[in-house]
Order: structure tokens, then sequence, then C-alpha cells
């Protein structure tokens, strides 16, 4: 078992879309990158929605999902968990990251992405109960996870699936 602290949010000043990992996985965090596990598909799918694939620069994918109003975070903080798999987290040590303070510096988030639903399951046990009433209406959307241990679905109706919602709602929260 080992208790490990997750990432600081990826958020532009214009977020107006959050999506939510519920840790990063051992690849990630030994790479301090979001995501980074080879064989997870986030960034292929964040590649055919917003042209930031894994064959740019890490810095330069944050930047082009900043450009699309898209944040990058997790439910949790810390975890206590052994390997990367989300069933080995144990809830019962896990700390939520601080989402009251997260949505008043960024009031434009319109809506909310989980990848995958143990991401949903933690927000909702662990954050909802301390989401201020004018957060706690933020729509919410859970997706097929991106996860390589989630091979029960083929990339290409994850893409599609990700790609339906995250563009439709690019377009609808669109300034001006």
């Amino acid at each position: 078992m080992t208790n490990c602290t997750g990432f600081a949010p990826v958020a532009g000043k214009n977020t107006r879309l959050l999506i939510l990992g519920s840790f990063p996985g051992i690849r990630s965090l030994e790479a301090g990158e979001y995501y980074a596990h080879p064989q997870n598909s986030f960034w292929r799918i964040m590649g055919l929605i917003c042209d930031a694939g894994i064959d740019i620069p890490y810095e330069e994918r944050l930047v082009r999902l900043h450009s699309r109003g898209i944040a990058l975070w997790d439910v949790l903080f810390r975890c206590e968990r052994a390997g990367s798999m989300d069933g080995a987290i144990i809830e019962s040590g896990s700390l939520p990251n601080l989402f009251p303070a997260f949505f008043e510096d960024h009031p434009g988030i319109s809506r909310i992405f989980f990848n995958g639903q143990k991401a949903a399951h933690l927000y909702k046990r662990l954050v909802t109960p301390s989401i201020p009433p004018g957060f706690s209406s933020i729509p919410r959307q859970t997706l097929p996870s991106t996860s390589p241990a989630y091979a029960t679905m083929p990339f290409e109706e994850k893409a599609l699936r990700w790609r339906q919602e995250i563009v439709c709602s690019i377009d609808r929260t669109a300034p001006g």
C-alpha cells in the first residue's frame, strides 16, 4: 500500500468544462503528468477532439485544452492504494480535492465530466456534501474510462462518446 498525493488542477482563466479523473496512476505520478500511461486513451481522444494528442509535448497539450476552456483535475487529493487501479483505492482514507475553493476561483465552469464510474462515485460520495449550493447544480456527465483497465469498450466507441459530449459542450459554452 502506498499513500499518494495527486496533482494540482490544470485550469485556465476561462475554464468552462472540468474533466475529473479519480486519482493519477503510478506512471502519471512518476511522470508528473495527467494520463501518462502509454495505453491510456485520454490523449488520443483529446487529439481527436481538440488537437491535443500524444504526438505533441505535454505542456502544449495543456495549452490547447485551456484554449478550449477545458480543465483537468482529479477527485482525490490523497489516497491509499496498492498499484494504479481505481478498484484498489481505499475510500475510507481518501481525501478529496478542495472543490469549493476551485469553483470560487473558476466561476465559469458550466459542466463536469467524469473519466469513468469511479471518479463519479468518489465525487458523489466525498465531494457533493461539501459543495456550496450555487455550484451543486453544475451538470455532470460520466464518460467511459480512458484507462487501459477498461478494455470492454473499444477505443472507437470511447472516442465517439467523448467526442459527442465534449464537442457539444464546447460549442454550447463558447464565448460570444
